[in-house]
């Protein structure tokens, strides 16, 4: 699979695209928990049975599942800009129809349209890593990445205050209204980037992809309902996986896949995948279980007797340390690597949920519990892209994440149906009604903690990073007069490869300079900007022949070839001779 880039350069990022797509984000995230506060009364809203009433949020999470590596991919091939803002069109369409109707199968189809806004995560940190210099990247990911959980945070009390207060048809409203405002801002503050993926989409992948994921979540999210060892459960779950190992096998041999595989199965892709699925069943949990707990009347003897307003607010703080996380994230990720943030993040959730056995007798008590669990969350969710943004080529970024945001997904999934599953068998009848037990609330975040020791095992198999050079050859050493340069810098620290300076015709150095190295296989390995100097370095990920290919306004394309064999490299790219060969 071959990558190439625009024509034209970068338009320089402004200090206002990391709000803004977090603040998409956030809205995206809004429509996971807009529904909450109203989900016992929904059968009665839309006069329907209540296994009925379920796929108003079963299709939401099928279509963000599906949409989620497609719309990855389609960013990486035509620009994650464009994809974003369609992303976010579709939702408010859906909010608009959701808004209007009490039908059953019309608000589905609502629905169904607003999960197709969760493709707006990855496309929004693969835009961060196009745009933004490194020193500006940890922080801003970490952000975007707990914008999941922030959004879900905050909707839940939004939502109580005006499912409560006012007609429920006014969340799909202020919903479509927050995605509308989110697209003016994103066309004004947020430029296209030039990081392309060439090649077609591929519509096999994405109908097998597609297919195979409907297969597989719909008895995880309907399996309480239909019977775990039914007919109809058991059979889905065997077509789901034929379906997605001819998919595999699709996959796998064609030029051009939706995801390539083949990065996927590398130690640090597939290592961070795995912990996003045990990340993604702790950070529901929570979500499941106090809540109810909160609501729950004093009468039963534990119920905490808080109003629906009442126990979102007291939920919320899970959302806002998630957001004021992604400053500290950056500082430990900058001094210790992304993995060992993870491996923290993971440990804190395990205090909060071992914390939270013994705290759930007054509502201050879920309030401290949201706040360490937010903690760890938001560490860990930080940690997860940048851990993929390190192992992928820029050109994959957006279908690498995507494929990352989907395994969180598909770790929501099942939380959500083992969770139901404890509450619903350890609950006691009153009155013809369940009512969830303490002994199930303790269940539940007991099988957090195992989810969490699971992930922090897999945590433990993240390949180490790669250790900065001890020594440096002095004329190696870049001053860091601009953004531009700092990143070089850091660029040249990491590992041997290639360095020299892009010219003109004159002889005059070039600054801002695109410089991308493709390996072999025409994949990209590795892209920077020259400094003011027309310095530029890049690392290299192993021994071997490369193409460096050299791009500036005004000037026409170089591609060179060079070859490394395990030393620092250095190869001056002249824009005056496109085409010129450096010998190895």
């Amino acid at each position: 699979m071959t990558h190439t880039t625009t024509d034209q350069p970068a338009r320089q990022a402004g200090g206002a695209v990391v709000p803004v797509l977090a603040f998409a984000g956030i809205v995206v995230a809004v429509m996971q928990t807009l529904l909450v506060p109203v989900i016992k009364d929904l059968p009665q809203l839309l006069s329907t049975a209540p296994s009925n009433a379920t796929w108003v949020l079963t299709s939401t999470l099928l279509s963000g599942a599906v949409a989620t590596p497609i719309m990855g991919r389609l960013g990486d091939l035509y620009g994650k800009r464009r994809m974003l803002i369609l992303s976010l069109a579709v939702m408010v369409v859906g909010a608009l129809v959701s808004a209007l109707t009490s039908q059953l199968l019309t608000m589905i189809v609502g629905r169904t349209l607003q999960g197709f806004a969760m493709g707006a995560i990855p496309l929004g940190i693969g835009l961060m890593r196009d745009m933004l210099p490194r020193e500006k990247l940890g922080s801003a990911m970490a952000l975007m990445s707990s914008s999941i959980g922030v959004g879900g945070g905050l909707a839940l009390p939004a939502a109580a205050l005006v499912a409560q207060h006012t007609n429920w048809h006014a969340l799909f409203y202020g919903a479509a209204g927050l995605g509308a405002l989110a697209i003016v801002l994103t066309l004004l503050a947020v430029p296209e980037s030039p990081m392309r993926a060439a090649g077609s989409f591929d519509v096999l992948g994405a109908i097998g992809l597609s297919a195979g994921l409907v297969l597989l979540l719909l008895p995880i999210t309907k399996g309480s309902d239909w019977g775990w060892s039914s007919g109809t459960t058991l059979g889905l779950f065997a077509a789901s996986v034929v379906v997605l190992l001819l998919w595999g096998l699709f996959e796998l041999r064609i030029q051009a896949p939706l995801v390539d595989l083949r990065t996927t199965a590398r130690p640090a892709v597939l290592f961070t995948n795995l912990a996003s699925i045990m990340v993604g069943v702790a950070f529901y949990v929570v979500s499941l279980v106090l809540p109810q707990l909160l609501q729950l009347p004093k009468a039963t003897g534990y119920g905490l007797g808080q109003s629906m307003v009442v126990a979102g607010l007291c939920v919320a703080p899970l959302g806002l340390t998630m957001m004021f996380t992604a400053p500290v994230y950056a500082r430990l990720s900058a001094r210790f690597g992304p993995k060992v943030t993870l491996i923290t993040g993971l440990l804190i959730i395990a205090i909060g949920y071992g914390g939270g056995l013994g705290l759930m007798h007054a509502a201050w008590q879920t309030i401290v519990t949201s706040v360490i669990l937010g903690a760890g969350i938001g560490l860990a969710y930080s940690s997860l892209p940048a851990l993929i943004v390190g192992a992928v080529p820029a050109s994959e970024t957006g279908a690498a994440n995507g494929l990352n945001t989907l395994m969180r997904s598909i770790g929501t999934s099942v939380s959500s149906a083992v969770i139901g599953m404890v509450l619903a068998n350890t609950a006691n009848k009153a009155g013809g009604v369940a009512i969830p037990t303490m002994h199930g609330f303790r269940v539940s975040f007991l099988i957090a903690t195992a989810a969490v020791a699971v992930g922090l095992l897999l945590a433990l198999f993240l390949p180490k990073a790669a250790r900065p050079a001890q020594q440096q050859p002095q004329h190696t050493q870049l001053r860091a007069s601009s953004e531009e340069d700092a990143v070089l810098e850091q660029a040249e620290e990491v590992l041997r490869g290639f360095r020299g300076r892009v010219l003109d015709a004159a002889g005059v150095p070039v600054a801002r300079a695109k410089v991308t190295l493709i390996d072999r296989r025409g994949r990209q390995a590795g892209a920077t900007v020259s400094g003011e100097d027309g310095a530029y370095a890049l690392a290299v990920p192993a021994e071997g022949a490369y193409v460096l290919a050299a791009m500036a306004s005004g000037h026409g394309p170089l591609a060179s070839s060079a070859t490394h064999s395990g030393e620092e490299r250095a190869v001056d790219l002249d824009l005056s001779l496109p085409g010129e060969v450096v010998s190895a």
